[in-house]
Protein backbone atom coordinates (compact mmCIF):
# COMPACT_ATOMS: atom_id res chain seq x y z
CA UNK A 1 0.00 0.00 0.00
CA UNK A 2 1.26 3.48 -0.87
CA UNK A 3 1.29 5.81 1.81
CA UNK A 4 -0.83 9.15 1.20
CA UNK A 5 0.38 12.44 1.22
CA UNK A 6 0.80 13.91 4.79
CA UNK A 7 -1.49 16.56 6.23
CA UNK A 8 -2.30 19.73 5.28
CA UNK A 9 -4.21 22.78 6.13
CA UNK A 10 -6.20 24.96 4.02
CA UNK A 11 -4.16 27.74 2.71
CA UNK A 12 -7.52 30.13 1.76
CA UNK A 13 -11.14 28.92 3.05
CA UNK A 14 -14.73 30.67 3.27
CA UNK A 15 -18.42 30.72 3.38
CA UNK A 16 -19.59 31.63 -0.34
CA UNK A 17 -23.05 32.63 -0.58
CA UNK A 18 -25.24 31.16 -2.81
CA UNK A 19 -28.48 32.35 -2.56
CA UNK A 20 -31.81 31.26 -1.12
CA UNK A 21 -30.53 32.41 2.90
CA UNK A 22 -27.33 29.69 1.88
CA UNK A 23 -23.45 29.81 2.82
CA UNK A 24 -21.43 27.02 1.47
CA UNK A 25 -18.02 26.56 3.29
CA UNK A 26 -14.79 26.22 1.25
CA UNK A 27 -11.43 25.38 1.35
CA UNK A 28 -8.02 25.37 -0.42
CA UNK A 29 -5.19 23.51 -0.05
CA UNK A 30 -1.59 22.34 -1.45
CA UNK A 31 -0.01 24.92 -4.38
CA UNK A 32 -2.66 28.06 -5.54
CA UNK A 33 -0.99 27.47 -8.53
CA UNK A 34 -1.45 24.12 -8.79
CA UNK A 35 -3.83 21.97 -10.98
CA UNK A 36 -7.31 22.70 -9.88
CA UNK A 37 -8.84 19.57 -8.38
CA UNK A 38 -12.63 19.69 -6.86
CA UNK A 39 -13.64 17.10 -3.79
CA UNK A 40 -17.08 16.23 -4.26
CA UNK A 41 -17.87 14.85 -0.89
CA UNK A 42 -20.95 11.72 -0.70
CA UNK A 43 -23.89 11.67 1.15
CA UNK A 44 -25.43 13.43 0.13
CA UNK A 45 -24.85 15.48 3.47
CA UNK A 46 -21.94 13.68 5.11
CA UNK A 47 -19.73 17.10 4.22
CA UNK A 48 -16.12 17.10 3.41
CA UNK A 49 -13.37 15.76 5.74
CA UNK A 50 -9.54 16.55 6.05
CA UNK A 51 -8.59 13.37 4.87
CA UNK A 52 -9.36 13.81 1.22
CA UNK A 53 -6.52 16.43 1.21
CA UNK A 54 -4.01 13.41 1.20
CA UNK A 55 -4.70 11.79 -2.12
CA UNK A 56 -3.21 15.02 -3.45
CA UNK A 57 0.40 16.08 -4.40
CA UNK A 58 0.25 19.42 -2.55
CA UNK A 59 3.11 20.82 -4.70
CA UNK A 60 1.02 20.08 -7.82
CA UNK A 61 -2.74 20.58 -6.82
CA UNK A 62 -4.48 23.36 -5.90
CA UNK A 63 -7.19 20.80 -4.36
CA UNK A 64 -10.57 22.55 -3.61
CA UNK A 65 -13.08 21.39 -0.71
CA UNK A 66 -16.67 22.22 0.39
CA UNK A 67 -19.67 21.12 2.15
CA UNK A 68 -22.63 20.81 0.21
CA UNK A 69 -26.25 22.41 1.70
CA UNK A 70 -27.21 21.69 4.51
CA UNK A 71 -24.07 19.73 6.42
CA UNK A 72 -20.56 20.09 7.39
CA UNK A 73 -20.19 24.16 7.89
CA UNK A 74 -22.19 25.20 5.89
CA UNK A 75 -25.53 27.26 6.56
CA UNK A 76 -28.29 26.88 7.92
CA UNK A 77 -27.17 23.21 9.00
CA UNK A 78 -30.53 20.68 7.99
CA UNK A 79 -29.50 19.24 11.43
CA UNK A 80 -31.82 22.56 12.33
CA UNK A 81 -35.57 21.47 12.16
CA UNK A 82 -36.35 24.60 11.07
CA UNK A 83 -33.89 24.66 8.16
CA UNK A 84 -36.26 24.15 5.12
CA UNK A 85 -35.70 21.91 2.26
CA UNK A 86 -36.93 23.51 -0.68
CA UNK A 87 -33.79 24.68 -1.96
CA UNK A 88 -31.40 21.89 -1.24
CA UNK A 89 -31.49 19.71 -4.49
CA UNK A 90 -29.29 18.51 -7.17
CA UNK A 91 -29.74 21.51 -9.18
CA UNK A 92 -29.11 23.67 -6.81
CA UNK A 93 -25.78 22.08 -6.17
CA UNK A 94 -24.54 21.56 -9.58
CA UNK A 95 -24.98 25.47 -9.48
CA UNK A 96 -23.14 25.94 -6.11
CA UNK A 97 -20.65 24.08 -7.88
CA UNK A 98 -20.81 26.58 -10.80
CA UNK A 99 -20.45 29.40 -8.54
CA UNK A 100 -17.63 28.46 -6.62
CA UNK A 101 -15.55 27.50 -9.50
CA UNK A 102 -16.01 31.39 -10.97
CA UNK A 103 -15.50 32.95 -7.23
CA UNK A 104 -12.23 30.91 -6.97
CA UNK A 105 -11.56 32.21 -10.87
CA UNK A 106 -10.98 28.26 -11.74
CA UNK A 107 -11.67 27.81 -15.64
CA UNK A 108 -11.67 24.25 -15.70
CA UNK A 109 -11.09 21.41 -12.49
CA UNK A 110 -10.52 17.94 -12.14
CA UNK A 111 -13.69 16.44 -10.11
CA UNK A 112 -13.28 13.39 -7.43
CA UNK A 113 -15.14 11.97 -5.48
CA UNK A 114 -17.30 8.77 -4.98
CA UNK A 115 -20.53 7.32 -4.18
CA UNK A 116 -23.42 10.30 -3.63
CA UNK A 117 -20.18 12.82 -4.64
CA UNK A 118 -20.28 10.60 -8.34
CA UNK A 119 -23.44 11.09 -9.27
CA UNK A 120 -22.90 15.24 -8.72
CA UNK A 121 -19.99 14.95 -10.08
CA UNK A 122 -21.41 13.23 -13.73
CA UNK A 123 -24.33 15.81 -12.95
CA UNK A 124 -22.25 18.98 -13.31
CA UNK A 125 -19.86 17.58 -15.74
CA UNK A 126 -22.52 16.50 -17.87
CA UNK A 127 -24.09 20.19 -17.84
CA UNK A 128 -20.85 21.98 -17.68
CA UNK A 129 -18.49 19.93 -19.59
CA UNK A 130 -15.84 22.23 -20.91
CA UNK A 131 -15.47 22.75 -17.47
CA UNK A 132 -14.05 19.79 -16.49
CA UNK A 133 -10.63 18.48 -17.12
CA UNK A 134 -10.68 15.12 -15.88
CA UNK A 135 -12.65 12.58 -13.35
CA UNK A 136 -11.57 10.21 -10.60
CA UNK A 137 -14.44 8.41 -8.96
CA UNK A 138 -14.12 6.02 -6.35
CA UNK A 139 -17.57 3.87 -6.05
CA UNK A 140 -19.41 4.72 -8.96
CA UNK A 141 -23.18 5.74 -8.32
CA UNK A 142 -25.98 7.01 -10.48
CA UNK A 143 -29.09 7.36 -8.10
CA UNK A 144 -31.06 5.72 -9.73
CA UNK A 145 -34.58 4.65 -8.58
CA UNK A 146 -33.73 1.28 -8.86
CA UNK A 147 -30.07 1.87 -7.29
CA UNK A 148 -32.12 3.50 -4.20
CA UNK A 149 -34.77 0.52 -4.24
CA UNK A 150 -31.50 -1.71 -4.27
CA UNK A 151 -29.66 -0.24 -1.02
CA UNK A 152 -33.51 0.06 1.29
CA UNK A 153 -35.08 -2.98 -0.32
CA UNK A 154 -33.43 -5.21 -2.19
CA UNK A 155 -29.92 -5.42 -0.03
CA UNK A 156 -32.28 -6.71 2.54
CA UNK A 157 -31.98 -10.69 1.26
CA UNK A 158 -28.70 -10.38 2.32
CA UNK A 159 -29.55 -9.20 6.11
CA UNK A 160 -33.13 -10.11 6.42
CA UNK A 161 -32.91 -9.42 10.27
CA UNK A 162 -31.58 -5.88 10.44
CA UNK A 163 -34.45 -4.87 6.90
CA UNK A 164 -37.10 -5.99 9.10
CA UNK A 165 -35.85 -3.59 12.11
CA UNK A 166 -35.62 -0.56 9.47
CA UNK A 167 -38.90 -1.58 8.08
CA UNK A 168 -40.39 -1.58 11.59
CA UNK A 169 -39.04 2.09 11.65
CA UNK A 170 -41.35 3.64 9.66
CA UNK A 171 -44.45 2.27 11.07
CA UNK A 172 -47.30 1.43 8.81
CA UNK A 173 -45.27 1.44 5.69
CA UNK A 174 -45.94 -2.18 3.54
CA UNK A 175 -43.49 -4.24 2.69
CA UNK A 176 -43.72 -3.16 -0.76
CA UNK A 177 -44.18 0.38 0.09
CA UNK A 178 -41.81 3.26 -0.12
CA UNK A 179 -39.70 3.11 3.31
CA UNK A 180 -37.26 6.19 1.83
CA UNK A 181 -39.90 8.51 0.98
CA UNK A 182 -41.74 7.14 4.75
CA UNK A 183 -38.03 7.92 6.39
CA UNK A 184 -38.04 11.18 4.77
CA UNK A 185 -41.65 12.45 6.46
CA UNK A 186 -40.19 11.32 9.82
CA UNK A 187 -37.29 13.55 9.90
CA UNK A 188 -39.68 16.34 9.18
CA UNK A 189 -41.95 15.53 12.34
CA UNK A 190 -41.65 18.32 14.48
CA UNK A 191 -41.09 15.63 17.72
CA UNK A 192 -37.42 15.86 18.53
CA UNK A 193 -37.53 12.18 19.83
CA UNK A 194 -39.49 10.83 16.35
CA UNK A 195 -36.75 12.24 14.20
CA UNK A 196 -33.75 10.69 16.55
CA UNK A 197 -34.92 7.68 16.57
CA UNK A 198 -35.64 7.57 12.53
CA UNK A 199 -31.86 8.85 12.89
CA UNK A 200 -30.73 5.76 14.69
CA UNK A 201 -32.96 3.27 12.65
CA UNK A 202 -31.47 4.57 9.08
CA UNK A 203 -28.21 4.58 10.38
CA UNK A 204 -28.41 1.05 11.64
CA UNK A 205 -29.55 -0.10 8.25
CA UNK A 206 -26.69 1.43 6.52
CA UNK A 207 -24.18 -0.05 8.81
CA UNK A 208 -25.69 -3.18 8.64
CA UNK A 209 -25.11 -2.92 4.78
CA UNK A 210 -21.55 -2.23 5.51
CA UNK A 211 -20.90 -4.81 7.96
CA UNK A 212 -19.42 -7.26 5.92
CA UNK A 213 -17.04 -5.04 4.76
CA UNK A 214 -16.54 -3.44 8.79
CA UNK A 215 -16.57 -7.33 10.42
CA UNK A 216 -14.24 -8.27 13.23
CA UNK A 217 -14.03 -3.80 13.87
CA UNK A 218 -16.20 -2.10 16.13
CA UNK A 219 -16.77 0.77 13.64
CA UNK A 220 -19.93 1.79 12.66
CA UNK A 221 -19.88 4.40 9.93
CA UNK A 222 -23.12 5.84 10.06
CA UNK A 223 -23.69 5.36 13.64
CA UNK A 224 -20.44 6.43 15.11
CA UNK A 225 -20.59 10.20 13.21
CA UNK A 226 -21.28 13.68 15.67
CA UNK A 227 -25.01 13.45 16.50
CA UNK A 228 -25.61 16.93 14.75
CA UNK A 229 -23.86 15.49 11.54
CA UNK A 230 -26.16 12.04 11.80
CA UNK A 231 -29.15 14.17 11.63
CA UNK A 232 -28.22 16.04 8.78
CA UNK A 233 -27.01 12.97 6.81
CA UNK A 234 -30.11 10.89 7.18
CA UNK A 235 -32.20 14.05 6.83
CA UNK A 236 -30.79 15.51 3.53
CA UNK A 237 -30.05 11.73 2.56
CA UNK A 238 -33.91 10.67 2.33
CA UNK A 239 -34.76 14.20 1.43
CA UNK A 240 -32.55 13.56 -1.91
CA UNK A 241 -33.52 9.78 -2.29
CA UNK A 242 -37.39 10.16 -1.31
CA UNK A 243 -37.02 12.35 -5.03
CA UNK A 244 -35.10 10.37 -7.02
CA UNK A 245 -32.20 13.31 -7.01
CA UNK A 246 -34.68 14.97 -9.14
CA UNK A 247 -33.26 13.19 -12.07
CA UNK A 248 -34.96 11.57 -14.62
CA UNK A 249 -34.50 7.62 -14.22
CA UNK A 250 -31.18 6.69 -16.28
CA UNK A 251 -30.21 9.99 -17.39
CA UNK A 252 -26.68 10.45 -16.00
CA UNK A 253 -26.12 7.05 -18.59
CA UNK A 254 -28.30 7.66 -20.87
CA UNK A 255 -26.34 11.43 -21.24
CA UNK A 256 -22.55 9.99 -20.65
CA UNK A 257 -21.91 10.61 -24.22
CA UNK A 258 -21.63 14.09 -23.20
CA UNK A 259 -18.26 13.34 -21.40
CA UNK A 260 -16.61 12.04 -24.72
CA UNK A 261 -13.01 14.33 -24.22
CA UNK A 262 -13.02 14.11 -20.59
CA UNK A 263 -11.01 11.24 -19.47
CA UNK A 264 -12.26 9.30 -16.69
CA UNK A 265 -11.14 7.10 -14.18
CA UNK A 266 -13.45 4.77 -12.49
CA UNK A 267 -12.75 2.65 -9.60
CA UNK A 268 -15.07 0.15 -8.09
CA UNK A 269 -15.04 -2.96 -5.56
CA UNK A 270 -16.40 -5.91 -6.96
CA UNK A 271 -18.25 -6.97 -3.30
CA UNK A 272 -19.89 -3.17 -2.69
CA UNK A 273 -23.47 -4.28 -1.74
CA UNK A 274 -24.68 -0.78 -1.04
CA UNK A 275 -24.04 0.03 -5.16
CA UNK A 276 -23.49 -3.05 -7.30
CA UNK A 277 -20.26 -3.29 -9.70
CA UNK A 278 -23.17 -3.22 -12.24
CA UNK A 279 -23.64 0.43 -12.61
CA UNK A 280 -19.88 1.47 -13.27
CA UNK A 281 -19.88 -1.33 -15.69
CA UNK A 282 -22.44 0.31 -17.61
CA UNK A 283 -21.21 4.03 -17.29
CA UNK A 284 -17.63 2.48 -18.40
CA UNK A 285 -19.64 1.10 -21.69
CA UNK A 286 -21.53 4.66 -22.30
CA UNK A 287 -18.74 7.01 -21.45
CA UNK A 288 -16.03 7.09 -24.16
CA UNK A 289 -12.59 7.74 -22.85
CA UNK A 290 -13.43 5.90 -19.17
CA UNK A 291 -10.97 3.51 -17.60
CA UNK A 292 -12.93 0.99 -15.11
CA UNK A 293 -10.87 -0.98 -12.74
CA UNK A 294 -12.61 -3.41 -10.53
CA UNK A 295 -10.82 -3.91 -7.09
CA UNK A 296 -11.93 -7.39 -6.49
CA UNK A 297 -11.15 -7.51 -2.31
CA UNK A 298 -13.07 -4.47 -1.81
CA UNK A 299 -16.68 -3.23 -0.90
CA UNK A 300 -18.08 0.33 -1.01
CA UNK A 301 -15.37 1.60 2.10
CA UNK A 302 -12.78 1.00 -1.05
CA UNK A 303 -9.39 0.06 0.85
CA UNK A 304 -5.71 0.01 0.48
CA UNK A 305 -6.04 -1.36 -3.56
CA UNK A 306 -8.83 1.39 -3.73
CA UNK A 307 -6.67 4.01 -2.62
CA UNK A 308 -3.50 2.86 -4.41
CA UNK A 309 -5.66 3.05 -7.90
CA UNK A 310 -6.96 7.11 -6.66
CA UNK A 311 -3.40 8.11 -6.04
CA UNK A 312 -2.46 6.26 -8.93
CA UNK A 313 -5.05 8.31 -11.20
CA UNK A 314 -4.20 11.38 -9.46
CA UNK A 315 -0.72 11.53 -9.99
CA UNK A 316 -1.00 10.60 -13.76
CA UNK A 317 -3.58 13.70 -14.23
CA UNK A 318 -1.37 15.52 -12.08
CA UNK A 319 1.80 15.07 -14.62
CA UNK A 320 0.15 15.76 -17.85
CA UNK A 321 -0.69 18.91 -19.14
CA UNK A 322 -4.07 19.31 -19.86
CA UNK A 323 -5.19 21.74 -17.40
Amino acid sequence: MRELYPPIEPYDKGMLDVGDGNLVYWEACGNPEGRPALVVHGGPGSGCGPGARRYFDPDRYRVVLFDQRGCGRSTPHAADPTTGMRHNTTEHLIADMERLRRHLGIDRWLLYGGSWGSTLILAYAQRHPERVSEIVISGVTTTRRSEIDWLYRGAGRFFPEAWERFLAGAPGTPRDGDVVAAYARLMEHPDTAIREKATADWCAWEDAVLSGETRGTAARPYADRPPRARIALVRICSHYFSHGAWLEEGALLRDAHRLAGIPGVLIHGRLDLAGPLATAWELARAWPGAELTVVDDAGHLGGATTSDHVLAALDRFAANDRA
